[in-house]
């Protein structure tokens, strides 16, 4: 029968078509017969949509018997030719009934296996688009918890504080010269009381102005905690017993090196509130958030640093933590106070009760020198300042910990040569090897041995429509080069000198500083200009981290021209710092993650390797210069104490001058503030 022509139907004529009154349809149109009731069967009906408001039905012979074409489960609404005129109306359907054998088969209280009726739409899912969704999620944490802080800390400002410091320390020189014209004999007798009132005024004004650091020391104690601000109000009430005593006995009170203490209180306040407004500043700016975990037996028995995905609530958790030394210098502060008040007692007894408070006040002005303030909160204020400037932000005090000891870093190749700063200069041929070939062999064994170099030789073979070819018998040399079996050719790959250690002869006159080599059974086959770009990130991070004792760099980086060489002339270092692990150990460390509830030391806000070598140089000079400032100003103020027992115990009460405490308390902020400034040189 001769194939009938197709048809489009608007929307019209499909109604007429399937109407109650077919004598409405086009004359014009052929008539459509339904099928045979014999070729119904299965439950799908297929109707091929086309574009526009139109309906596809194939035409097809109107061979009643020729059922074999059809599937069983299938009915096609198809067009079948008959003669003209003549048109079948199918009957309607009589509702299926079901066998009792059927209904055995469905008991009564059986249901689908899926959820949706046949043949209804289901709309397909939205695929989420990951990385926007976290950073939604950051986004989120960072407005509910840094953000708000940073806005809370920025009303509150720095201005207040710095004028503060500012008087202070004005107040400070004012009574330290007045100290000074009182011991050198040109303060007149007629002028002394007048002296000893400005004195008591002075430390008034001090108080004043701290006024916060004395309501703090109040609150530490009424919470059954003891800090250094509440042995400076302590300090603060016997100082100005010892100056209303000084009026009666017309001698000048030391009033100049609790002027002092207090303004190493302010600047010590200060420090820590621009330490927070940094950080918090850093991660409420952050688009994402890479943290750094520790992972025991990491090589060869050291732990390493090993990167993961950071979370707020790690900074968040951490940032009011009590650091350890704090803790130490709290303990001390409490033991100082009740050692003052026992050699005050011990002065009492010996030479009577204005002699036992003035020694008390001397003692407690001799057991903390004035730096032991500022011995925590400065080395942190400068390496934050560092640290905010490469997007780096501690997890508090423990953090701080976990990052000190004997480790090693691992070194990627994106860490040294990120992006883009490794190119292909310019390829020469040798020899009479197909170049398509060489660069297909060159390709597969630096990328079996998984170097960096890999997806740029890739990219090479791509635009050339290379062929893949696997490698056989892979061998990594420590001279700085590579070889295999490819299609059962011996190929090396490598440096000019690692090929002329293998025994393969390389023409003269080649002058290129970088470039990787082919030699394919003993054969120069091609050489490979690279241009490797120095990056300020990679060359910084690897400086530090090669500079400190205990801290190691590891390559996990399998790219075979990062040799002895290479490292000293590109990035300035000395490569013995630098650790070289072996394949094997390099394929396990990739491999290896931390714990799920391992705690993340630090977090990072930019890419490059700085941000986390200087996070992790800058917490081992932070632990170091805490550590050392909380020992070197607790051995001060041991021997201040000790110097009090023995004067009080000998009666040499006339050297408690305030010219002598304030020298005293000057001669141990030297070394104090030397101490601070050790985070400043990572």
């Amino acid at each position: 029968m001769e194939e009938q022509e197709r048809q489009e139907f608007d929307l019209d004529d499909i109604l007429r078509e399937f109407s109650d009154h077919p004598q409405q349809a086009q004359p014009e149109q052929e008539t459509v017969e339904t099928l045979p009731e014999q070729m119904v069967s299965g439950d799908t009906i297929r109707m091929d949509a086309l574009s526009g408001d139109t309906i596809r039905m194939d035409a097809v012979s109107a061979d009643a018997g020729n059922t074999d074409a059809v599937p069983d489960d299938t009915i096609r609404m198809d067009a079948v030719r008959l003669p003209k005129g003549k048109v079948r109306i199918a009957e309607p359907l009589e509702e299926e009934q079901n066998t009792p054998e059927e209904e055995e088969a469905f008991p009564e209280n059986w249901e689908p296996e899926y959820e949706q009726p046949i043949g209804e739409y289901v709309p397909p899912q939205p695929i989420v688009f990951q990385p926007r969704s976290r950073l939604r999620e950051l986004k989120r944490k960072l407005v509910a918890g840094p953000e708000k802080r940073y806005y809370e800390l920025a009303e509150k400002g720095l201005g207040k504080l710095q004028a503060a410091i500012f008087i202070s320390l004005l107040v400070v020189l004012v009574s330290a010269g007045a100290t000074a014209m009182y011991a050198l004999g040109l303060v007149q007798e007629n002028r002394l009381r007048l002296m000893i009132f400005g004195q008591l005024f002075a430390v008034l004004v001090s108080a004043l102005l701290g006024s916060f650091q004395l309501i703090e020391g109040a609150t530490d104690l009424l919470k059954g905690k003891f800090s250094l601000n509440t042995l400076l109000l302590f300090t603060f009430l016997f100082c100005c017993m010892d100056a209303v005593l000084c009026l009666k006995q017309l001698r000048v009170p030391c009033c100049a090196a609790f002027s002092l203490e207090m303004t190493m209180s302010l600047w010590s306040t200060y420090q820590r509130r621009s330490t927070e407004i940094g950080q918090v500043d850093t991660m409420r700016k952050a688009n994402h958030l890479d943290g750094l975990c520790a992972v025991s037996n990491y090589y060869a028995g050291r732990t390493g640093f090993v990167r993961r995905e950071g979370q707020v609530e790690d900074y968040t958790d951490s940032c009011r933590e009590q650091s350890a030394p704090e803790k130490v210098l709290s303990v001390y502060a409490l033991v100082a106070l009740l050692v003052s008040v026992g050699i005050g007692i011990t002065a009492a007894a010996l030479h009577g009760i204005y002699a036992g408070i003035q020694v008390t006040a001397a003692a407690l002005l001799a057991a903390l020198p004035a730096t032991a303030f500022i011995t925590l909160s400065r080395p942190m204020g400068l390496l934050e300042r560092r640290l905010h400037s490469l997007g780096t932000v501690l997890c508090g005090w423990k953090g701080v910990a976990g990052l000190c000891g004997k480790a090693v870093f691992p070194v990627t190749h994106e860490d040294l040569f990120p992006a883009g700063a490794v190119r292909m200069n310019g390829v020469k041929f040798y020899g009479s090897r197909n170049p398509d070939e060489v660069v297909a062999y060159g390709t597969a064994v630096i990328t079996a041995d998984g170097g960096g170099l890999a997806p740029l030789f890739s990219q090479v073979l791509e635009s050339r429509n290379g062929i893949h070819y696997d490698v056989q018998e892979l061998r990594t040399y420590e001279s700085g080069g590579v070889g295999a079996v490819v299609d059962g050719e011996a190929v090396l790959v490598g440096s000019l000198s690692f090929l002329k250690e293998m025994g393969v002869e390389v023409p003269g006159g080649i002058r290129v500083k970088h470039a990787v080599c082919v030699a394919i059974d003993g054969e120069l086959c091609g050489l490979f200009a690279i241009t490797y770009e120095k990056v300020k990130s990679s060359v910084a991070g690897l400086g530090t981290l090669c500079a400190y004792r205990g801290l190691n760099p590891v390559l996990v980086a399998g790219d075979f021209a990062l040799t002895h060489s290479f490292m000293r002339s590109r990035f300035g270092v000395n490569p013995k710092r630098i650790l070289y692990p072996n394949r094997e150990q390099r394929l396990a460390m990739l491999e290896a993650e931390p714990e799920e509830e391992a705690r993340t030391l630090l977090l990072v806000t930019s890419r490059g390797l700085a941000p986390f070598a200087y996070g992790v140089t800058g917490a081992r000079a932070l632990r170091t210069a805490s550590i050392l400032g909380t020992a070197v100003h607790m051995t001060g103020g041991i021997l201040g104490l000790a110097v009090m027992l023995i004067m009080t115990v000998l009666g040499s009460l006339e050297l408690l001058t305030p010219a002598n405490m304030l020298l005293y308390q000057l001669a141990w902020m030297i070394p104090g503030l030397l101490i601070t400034e050790w985070t400043r040189a990572i």
